[in-house]
């Protein structure tokens, strides 16, 4: 189990990279749709190639960022039947999850969107717009993204099986918020107060 553990940690550790990545790709896309927008505005002038580079960014930020929330545990859960359960309950039905649903999911989207990937890299398929990009990269986040998922998913399925066992303390145990989250809290709540004292 320490070695399975230890692998966790390293998935961990590469999504949680892959997370900062794409809080970076939100940051790029703002930037550019700001700066599209004043252009257009100013000057008249307009690049569908920007567009798209902003429905890409979007697209990464969609399909990669997909094993970072699993490993910050903020996928859509339901909070008010699961917080019913014991630990060991909640645990067991993640088990199920990943092993029933995640993975047969993350194996068939795989399977079909490395064809497509294929296809647009054969062909250097480019976007029907006037001085659009080529295809093939938005298409290769399809396989990629699953499969940055799924490996995600490993890492839960050995933390839950870990817990099981006693190895590991209850990874769906309450942690202490990040500096992101707790910024987030703080703001939240100074904005709380902001408006009871106008009221």
């Amino acid at each position: 189990m320490k070695a399975l553990l230890s692998l966790s940690a390293l998935i961990d550790r590469l999504n949680e990279l892959v997370g900062r990545l794409m809080m970076w790709f939100v940051l790029a896309a703002t930037l550019i749709s700001a700066g599209n927008a004043i252009v257009r505005k100013l000057f008249g002038v307009s690049s569908n190639a920007w567009l798209e580079v902003q429905w890409y960014l979007f697209a990464a930020v969609f399909m990669l960022g997909g094993g970072y929330a699993f490993l910050r545990n903020v996928h859509v859960r339901i909070d008010f039947l699961s917080s019913k359960f014991s630990a060991r309950t909640r645990n067991w039905i993640d088990i199920i999850g990943i092993l029933v649903f995640l993975f047969p999911l993350c194996v068939l989207m795989f399977r079909e969107g490395w064809p497509v990937f294929m296809r647009g890299w054969e062909s250097g398929e480019v976007s029907s717009n006037a001085g659009g990009l080529i295809r093939w990269p938005v298409y290769l986040l399809i396989p990629v993204g699953f499969a940055v998922l799924m490996v995600q998913g490993l890492s839960e399925l050995i933390k839950r099986v870990a817990f099981l066992t006693g190895s590991a303390p209850d990874p769906l145990a309450h942690k202490e918020p990040d500096e992101a989250e707790q910024l987030m809290e703080d703001i939240a709540q100074a904005e709380a107060v902001g408006i009871h004292n106008k009221a």
